[in-house]
């Protein structure tokens, strides 16, 4: 099996002025990741490795640039799967931790649970040699401006952040990013890895569909993998990850109609947007967004293959 990475740095309505940080952050994400796998090291790795590449960019929503809470706080949700076990590891209401996903892969390795949040969530971490950081260490200014605008526009009544029914298509688009990872190994495993900030301005302790087993993330050797990104509370309540792979598994669907049929569905249904990017057991890509734009890139066969708005794709050598 030849290796392939696949990533995204999240959906929504981002702003011209980010896109060429967005589309930066992905390429350094891809050949940090492709690395791990062309050193024959697992989808896991790989997985992890580029999460973590992101997590340090403050272009992404995820570790430091991640969205503030209502009370100005940073609350971390991550997830990572490995496809031939099914084992996972899952945590939420994180703070002060600069690599969500690695203490999320702890909780798959070194312990026999899936998911733990919260203090409990912090003290596993320090337990597991991650330096808590000084607190609001992970807030950026772009995420200070980003609440300030929510908090005037929800003044003004332009916002309600957790009823996308009574909300336009336009003003779900803003409300979330994260980003995400899906590979596959010489010896076909499949990982998948998800990590997010959440959404500007939520309700302190709101957990979004980042974390949560066949809504933002899922692996499975025998079908395929996936990590989503876009309105949680929209992909919660429509099982996206799952409906993608149920799709390909129970239908036979190829992976871009898969990907693309449940996220339009998603969006035809519950309004809210969102995005997903899918690695079959094959090795075949998907990739679509029903969101405004969408950061996205994989490595196949030496080449990076990366975009961001609609219709429009970039190669270049890796």
């Amino acid at each position: 099996m030849k290796p392939i990475l696949l990533v995204h740095g999240g959906a929504g309505d981002i702003p011209a002025s980010r896109v060429s940080g967005k589309l930066d952050g992905i390429k350094k994400s891809l050949r940090d990741g492709f690395k791990l796998l062309n050193n024959g090291q697992s989808s896991l790795d790989a997985v992890e490795e580029a999460v973590r590449s992101m997590e340090l960019d403050d272009n992404f929503n995820a570790g430091y640039g991640s969205c503030l809470n209502s009370d100005g706080i940073v609350e971390m949700d991550a997830s990572i799967m490995e496809g031939k076990y099914l084992k996972a590891g899952c945590l939420t209401l994180l703070q002060d931790i600069m690599h969500p996903i690695s203490v999320a892969r702890k909780v798959m390795e070194k312990t026999n649970h899936t998911f733990i949040g919260g203090e409990s969530a912090l003290k596993f971490a320090e337990t597991h040699n991650f330096k808590p950081l000084t607190k609001g260490s992970l807030v950026t200014e772009n995420a200070k401006l980003a609440l300030d605008e929510f908090k005037e526009r929800q003044a003004k009544g332009l916002d309600t952040i957790f009823s996308p029914t009574e909300l336009d298509k336009k003003s779900v688009e803003e409300l979330g990013e994260t980003v995400g990872a899906v590979a596959i190994d010489v010896d076909g495993n499949i990982a998948a890895a998800t990590s997010t900030g959440g959404i500007t301005g939520k309700m302190p302790g709101r957990i979004g569909d980042s974390p949560i087993l066949g809504c933002g993330t899922y692996a499975d050797n025998e079908i395929g993998g996936v990590s989503t990104t876009g309105h949680g509370e929209t992909i919660m309540r429509f099982n996206l990850a799952q409906r993608i792979l149920q799709l390909i598994s129970l239908k036979q669907v190829p992976v871009q109609q898969a990907t693309e049929d449940a996220t339009r569905e998603m969006t035809q249904r519950l309004i809210g947007t969102g995005g997903a990017i899918t690695l079959d057991k094959q090795g075949e890509v998907g990739i679509y967004f029903s969101s405004e734009r969408m950061a996205w890139g994989y490595v196949k066969d030496n080449k990076l293959i990366y975009g961001i708005n609609k219709g429009e794709i970039y190669r270049e050598d890796l």
